[in-house]
């Protein structure tokens, strides 16, 4: 099964946790957080615009054969995801924000939302719940920014270790 014939309205179920790419541009990482999600069994939000076709082969061969395991949502705007999401609490990861990931209470079914590459997260957004955005320390003029999927994972399983890796072994 395609990734394309994935993108349907899957609700996250019991997922033990989300993760939403607001716009992501560069094929290889969207495969890669799919990956990830396939493999820790977080469900994954997509919101678009999408800076790729979701039937790219670069998307594709990034998940491999596992987009049948990926519980996929994709979203047309911004707005819509919110509020599509709107019970749920969400955690914005950029550069910008002040505090560590490190220090967040992550809990089951959390939100973790990462922008796109170029650009990271809208500032209105990261303004409408400042404590609830988060950073991945980094030593100072080194980098401008981990790259996508790095980031997710890092995320990822940080927060998963926080509420004790459900179902993985």
């Amino acid at each position: 099964m395609q990734p394309q014939d994935r993108l349907a309205d899957f609700a996250s179920g019991d997922a033990p946790l989300q993760i939403a790419l607001v716009e992501p541009e560069i094929p290889p990482n969207t495969g890669n957080v799919a990956r990830l999600c396939a493999a820790t069994g977080c469900a994954l939000h997509l919101v678009a615009p999408l800076g790729f076709s979701i039937d790219d082969r670069e998307l594709k061969r990034a998940g491999l054969d596992y987009w049948e395991h990926v519980r996929m949502t994709l979203h047309p705007s911004l707005e819509s995801f919110l509020t599509a999401t709107s019970a749920s609490r969400r955690w914005y990861f950029s550069t910008r924000a002040s505090l560590s990931y490190a220090h967040a209470e992550f809990a089951r079914g959390d939100i973790l939302v990462f922008g796109k590459e170029t650009k990271g997260l809208p500032a209105d957004l990261l303004a409408r719940d400042p404590e609830r955005c988060l950073r991945i320390p980094m030593r100072p003029g080194s980098v401008r920014s981990l790259n996508l999927s790095t980031a997710v994972g890092v995320a990822a399983y940080a927060a998963l270790a926080h509420i004790g890796f459900p179902e993985l072994q």
